[in-house]
C-alpha cells in the first residue's frame, strides 16, 4: 500500500478506534431525529413538510462530532511533526485525512440521511436526491470542519471553538440543499440548487487542505 493510501486507511481506523468511529454521530443524528415529532406534534402532515429540512440540518450538526480529533491528536503525539517532514505535501496529506474522516463518519451519516427522512414521513421518491444531497454537502461539511479543526489546535475548549469557526460556513449547504429538497418536493427544478451544492462543494474539497496545511504550518511553528 502507499503512503498516501495507507494515511486515508490510518484516519479511517483512528475514527473507528477512538470514539467508536460514526457510532456517535449516527447515534446522535438518530436521537435528534427521533425528539423532532416529540418537540413539534405527532401529525403526520406537519412531519412530512419539515422531513427533508430538518434531516439535512441535523445532519450538519452530527458532523461536527468528529472534527475535534482530526488533527488534535496527531499534534499531541508528534505524529503532526513527522507528517511536516514527510516528502508529500502537507497540503495532499490534510486534504486525505479529511477524506478518511469523511469515509469514516460522513458517508455512514449520509447513508443514514434517506432513512431519517421517510422516518419523519417524507416521500420515498425523495430518498435518491436526499442521498446525493447528503453525499455532497457532508463532503462540504468534512473539508470546511478539516479548517475549524486546524485552526483551533493548540486552543483550550478546541471543540467548541472548531464550532463557532465552522457554524458559519455550513450554512450555504444546508440552504442549498434545503432548497433543491423542498423544490424537488413541490415539483419545481432542483438540478440548479444542487449544482450550487455540489460547486461549494467542490470549492471547499480544493481550497480547504490549503486553509489547513497554513493553520498546521502556525500551530508548529
Amino acid at each position: 500500500m502507499s503512503r498516501l493510501g495507507a494515511l486515508v486507511a490510518r484516519e479511517a481506523a483512528l475514527a473507528w478506534g477512538r470514539g467508536g468511529g460514526p457510532l456517535v454521530a449516527v447515534g446522535f443524528y438518530v436521537v435528534v431525529i427521533m425528539l423532532l415529532p416529540l418537540a413539534i406534534g405527532p401529525d403526520p402532515a406537519r412531519l412530512a413538510g419539515i422531513a427533508p429540512g430538518a434531516a439535512w440540518a441535523t445532519l450538519a450538526l452530527a458532523s461536527l462530532l468528529s472534527l475535534e480529533r482530526l488533527f488534535e491528536r496527531d499534534y499531541e503525539d508528534g505524529a503532526l511533526d513527522l507528517l511536516l517532514l514527510s516528502p508529500d505535501p502537507l497540503e495532499l496529506t490534510c486534504a486525505l485525512k479529511c477524506l478518511g474522516q469523511w469515509l469514516a463518519t460522513g458517508a455512514p451519516l449520509a447513508l443514514s440521511a434517506p432513512f431519517a427522512a421517510m422516518a419523519l414521513g417524507a416521500p420515498s421518491e425523495l430518498a435518491p436526491l436526499v442521498l446525493a444531497c447528503a453525499l455532497a454537502g457532508s463532503l462540504a461539511f468534512a473539508f470546511v470542519g478539516g479548517i475549524g479543526a486546524a485552526l483551533s489546535l493548540g486552543a483550550r475548549r478546541g471543540g467548541l471553538l472548531t464550532a463557532v469557526i465552522v457554524l458559519p460556513l455550513f450554512t450555504p449547504p444546508v440552504i442549498l440543499g434545503g432548497l433543491a429538497l423542498s423544490a424537488a418536493e413541490a415539483g419545481l427544478p432542483w438540478v440548479g440548487w444542487f449544482a450550487f451544492l455540489g460547486a461549494y462543494a467542490a470549492a471547499w474539497f480544493a481550497l480547504g487542505p490549503l486553509f489547513m496545511a497554513a493553520a498546521c504550518r502556525n500551530a508548529l511553528s
